[in-house]
């Protein structure tokens, strides 16, 4: 049963199609600086996960923190049974798991809203202003408050001057009237939407510019999400491998395009759970990355074959574009491309076991050519 004891405390839910993870920590982090919490270890956010929490949340904790999976319908409502939300956010309606919702992205709202639905309906409600699939989501009927971020669209809490640095973003945001400048130790232009989350969250519940600024710059960096490691000879490496849907691959494409000088290789892995949408999807991966300022692009898996006709039929140089069916055949490519000052980027569902090549090629070293 749900534990009703807990309901005056900041109980923040965290669901979307993308960002969930990283949200959750930068939230937690900022939180923390002030008081004691409960947050959800690691990504784990199955509704099972939630039962267990439900039994771990005690008195002396001041807010919880939680991530909500999802990849049916029901999900969401079981999590809210056994830990009801005070305070959601959703990131993101993207196409993870589309498969599972008829290939349409109008299920995967209809499913995020179920957060909307089943958390206190007197609660507050976070979203993304520059989400255009946020539209789809059910908020009428909802006699809560609801709060948006964004960059570009109108927003309570909105990101401005936003440039990129060595191994972060910097922007600023207005709090009280007076802007602030954050930093973020994270590449990656939507990290900043994850940001504005975490800044808007802990502003409304009292928390100083300067100490979010401090949660921000020393929250806890999920591994195989944009973690970028710099390797010998110049060479890095950027492990995005933990998950893919075509969303979370262009993000990690801006990502790669931005970074470094010379080759830049995306690694990139077959996307799972698209159903219908499948050969759709990969096809618009390839025709992306041939729009980005990327010089090679490696494929590996079932769908392989589609995101590189993409990037052939969108003007990708064809000698420039590779197709493996193993990760044996790829970690040999590889050795052969990579030179000094080479960018990687690898990205693809966990499934495909990509962290695999990320360990080889972070123990590898690659020798002048």
């Amino acid at each position: 049963m749900r534990k009703k004891s807990i309901l005056y405390k900041p109980i923040i839910a965290v669901t979307g199609s993308s960002g969930k993870t990283t949200t959750k920590e930068m939230i937690a982090a900022v939180l923390k600086k002030r008081w004691q919490i409960f947050k959800s270890p690691q990504n784990r956010n199955a509704v099972s996960a939630t039962k267990r929490h439900a039994k771990l949340l005690r008195s002396v904790h001041r807010a919880a923190v939680l991530e909500y999976g999802m990849q049916y319908y029901g999900n969401i409502k079981r999590h809210c049974h056994y830990i009801r939300p005070n305070i959601g956010v959703i990131t993101h309606i993207g196409r993870a798991h589309i498969g599972n919702f008829g290939g349409r992205i109008q299920g995967v709202a209809k499913a995020k809203s179920e957060l909307i639905r089943y958390m206190k309906p007197t609660g507050t409600l976070w979203l993304n202003a520059d989400d255009q699939h946020s539209k789809l989501l059910r908020t009428k009927g909802f006699k809560g408050r609801i709060v948006r971020i964004g960059i570009r669209n109108k927003a309570v809490y909105r990101a401005s001057k936003i440039h990129t640095a060595k191994r972060g973003m910097t922007f600023r945001v207005k709090l009280d009237g007076k802007e602030h400048r954050f930093y973020i130790p994270i590449l990656g232009r939507h990290n900043i939407f994850n940001a504005l989350f975490a800044i808007g969250i802990s502003h409304r519940l009292g928390f100083t510019p300067k100490q979010i600024q401090s949660g921000l710059k020393t929250y806890e960096k999920p591994k195989r999400r944009l973690y970028v490691y710099d390797l010998r000879r110049g060479i890095r490496l950027i492990d995005d491998s933990y998950s893919a849907n075509p969303d979370a691959v262009k993000a990690a494409l801006d990502v790669l395009a931005a970074t470094g000088q010379k080759k830049k290789i995306a690694v990139l892995g077959s996307m799972l759970e698209l159903g219908a949408y499948s050969v759709y999807g990969h096809k618009e991966i390839g025709r992306y990355a041939a729009r980005k300022n990327i010089t090679h692009v490696y494929a590996i898996g079932k769908h392989a074959s589609q995101i590189i006709a993409g990037a052939r039929a969108a003007g990708f140089p064809a000698q420039n574009l590779h197709s493996f069916g193993s990760r044996a055949q790829l970690r040999k490519a590889l050795t052969r491309a990579i030179q000094p000052g080479t960018t990687i980027l690898v990205k693809g569902s966990n499934q495909m076991g990509l962290n695999k090549i990320v360990a080889y090629l972070r123990q590898t070293d690659f020798k002048s050519r």
